[in-house]
Order: C-alpha cells, then sequence, then structure tokens
C-alpha cells in the first residue's frame, strides 16, 4: 500500500504537544481513511510536504513570503500524488528557494523522521473551496550564504535568527518549530 511509509512514519513521530498529538492523529486518521490522500484533487483536503530549512549551526531559519497567502511561512506544497512526502519536502524546497545545498537530516539509520505535523485551514480560491492541508514537515539544513533562485509563488526570502521570527509571524504552527529547534 502506497500510504503505508507515511503510516509508518506518522506512528513514529512523537509530538511536541497535545495540539500536535492531535493533529498527528487526526493526519493517521486522513491517510488511512482516503486512498487518494496525496492528490490535490481531494477537495475535502490532502498531504502536503513543508521543509523546516536551518543553518548548519541552528541560529538561523529560512521563511519565504508567500505570494497567494500574504504570509511568512516555511517552504513546501502539494504531493500531487507522490507518497514519499520526504522527497516532496525538498523538492518543493529546491523549488521555491532555489538552494542546491539542501540537505535532509535524518536519523542515524538513514530512515527520513517527520520533525513536525501540522494541520490547517486553506481558504477557498477560484475553483478550490475551502479545504485542510494535513502538513507533514522535515528538518533539513542549507547554506545561508548560497544566493536564492527566483519563484513565481514568492513575494520574498529571507534567513532570520530564531529570536527574530516572532516579529514576522504570530503563527503558533511556526513558533512550535522554533522551539522544537531550541530545544
Amino acid at each position: 500500500m502506497h500510504r503505508q511509509l507515511l503510516l509508518q512514519l506518522l506512528q513514529q513521530h512523537s509530538p511536541a504537544d497535545p495540539n500536535e498529538q492531535a493533529m498527528n492523529q487526526a493526519t493517521i486518521a486522513f491517510v488511512e481513511q482516503y486512498p487518494d490522500c496525496f492528490e490535490r484533487s481531494l477537495l475535502i483536503g490532502h498531504i502536503t510536504g513543508s521543509a523546516w530549512i536551518v543553518s548548519p549551526d541552528r541560529t538561523q531559519t529560512l521563511l519565504i513570503h508567500h505570494r497567494k497567502l500574504d504570509r511568512w511561512l516555511q517552504p513546501g506544497g502539494h504531493a500531487d500524488g507522490d507518497p514519499d512526502v520526504a522527497a516532496v519536502a525538498l523538492r518543493e524546497a529546491q523549488e521555491e528557494t532555489g538552494l542546491t545545498s539542501l540537505r535532509l537530516l535524518m536519523p542515524a539509520d538513514g530512515t527520513p523522521a517527520i520533525f513536525d505535523v501540522d494541520v490547517h485551514q486553506i481558504p477557498a480560491r477560484h475553483d478550490v473551496p475551502e479545504h485542510l492541508h494535513y502538513d507533514i514537515r522535515f528538518l533539513l539544513e542549507a547554506d545561508p550564504d548560497e544566493p536564492f533562485g527566483v519563484s513565481d509563488e514568492i513575494k520574498n526570502i529571507q534567513w532570520f535568527s530564531l529570536e527574530m521570527v516572532d516579529n514576522y509571524t504570530d503563527s503558533e504552527s511556526i513558533l512550535r518549530l522554533i522551539r522544537k529547534n531550541m530545544a
């Protein structure tokens, strides 16, 4: 079954708090219920993959200012049928930032590990109704001195010190990622 790898990763994930635990459980239930969970054509919601990108010294993170959502976020996007959500996160990060030094950080066994799970509402836009993104987030590392590429989806890309991020967003989801990074 093409959902087994993701279900295994979700079951092995250790959420940071009760809120993330509830989202992790909701994501497991969603993936078990919908064989087409990786397809954006599933209009009630779908799996997305995101990258929490940090500098090698873990003092900075990279955020993008998303053009459509008009918010600072971590890079990420739709799986579009790909059940390898870690590969989705890496691909989306490369496409949105243009960075070539991106590296997926994994435990010693070489198996990707989920860094964070978040379920959030996406507003209706054109012919796409309001829906949920079941966002699976992975930890990536990149060189903060590498120049960025250009993406039509992005208004801005910037490295932030972890202490400065809350000046640009009050998203509990992003703040949880920072707390995990600093732990």
